[in-house]
């Protein structure tokens, strides 16, 4: 068995005319936490769903667990799917559904357990992630860091072999968003996951990362371990990691001098 669960090759991808990735290639091990960092529109999710299979790349290919996501019938890259967790920026949890109901779903859909084992795993995820209290609750009733983690355990209910996580710490509280990061750094461990967090809040996923991966302009800046990246000779990383607001990503979007602005505007008076 490989070491490598998530293989690219030279993937292309474009949306109209416009280019999201230009030949991009990484592994992700079958093991630990990967992070696909870079600035907001660059792609990250996009490649999510390109690895999900939700959408189809120009050229190139996405290889999961040996199998060329692109080329598999629709029965097969369902049956992969049922492999991969996936917890939404939103956490797009059912809103008619109670959050005991939510996490119940998948288990319901996909396997043919019985009622009593089905609750026995529901409560025994929402107990992973600090919530069997709040089994009975509706998804109104949470608070934006509970609701990701309902999401979370609802993700983990078919015991993937991946979980992707969609900027899983965007619009959190400190306590909300320390809550995550243990989580999904104790869960990847206790449950030896391959974990692919997509995000571009710095500190926090640098804190529990094994492996890095920033992208910008269709293609791979940099790779390394946080301690690596931090410590990169490369300008972009720099301005990325510790948040330089000028530098190769500038400051200002491209313009004419000032000076000849103001001349001309002095013109038109």
């Amino acid at each position: 068995m490989s070491d490598i669960l998530v293989k690219i090759r030279d993937l292309h991808f474009s949306r109209g005319h416009r280019q999201i990735f230009g030949g991009i290639s990484l592994d992700i091990p079958r093991q630990g936490i990967t992070a696909i960092m870079g600035p907001s529109g660059t792609g990250k999710t996009t490649l999510l769903k390109l690895i999900g299979g939700q959408l189809r790349p120009d050229s190139g290919s996405v290889e999961v667990d040996g199998l060329n996501v692109h080329q598999l019938p629709t029965n097969q890259l369902f049956d992969l799917r049922k492999r991969m967790g996936m917890l939404f920026q939103s956490g797009a949890l059912l809103t008619d559904l109670s959050v005991f109901e939510n996490v119940a779903y998948p288990l319901r859909e996909h396997t043919r357990l019985s009622e009593s084992m089905v609750r026995h795993l529901v409560l025994l995820k929402l107990n992973a992630v600090g919530l069997r209290g709040a089994a009975d609750l509706s998804p109104s009733e949470l608070s934006g860091g509970m609701a990701r983690r309902v999401a979370l355990a609802r993700a983990m209910a078919l015991d993937p072999m991946m979980i992707m996580y969609d900027e899983p710490f965007t619009g959190q509280d400190p306590i909300s968003m320390g809550v995550l990061v243990s989580l999904i750094s104790e869960l990847n461990s206790a449950l030896n996951l391959c974990s692919v967090i997509v995000s571009h809040d710095v500190p926090e996923t640098l804190s529990i990362a094994d492996q890095v991966h920033i992208i910008s302009e269709g293609k791979v800046v940099e790779s390394g371990s946080p301690e690596e990246l931090k410590d990169s000779d490369s300008a972009w990383t720099h301005q990325f990691i510790h948040g330089d607001a000028d530098g190769p990503v500038p400051f200002h979007y491209p313009a004419a001098p000032l000076l000849d602005d103001l001349i001309q505007g002095a013109d038109v008076v």
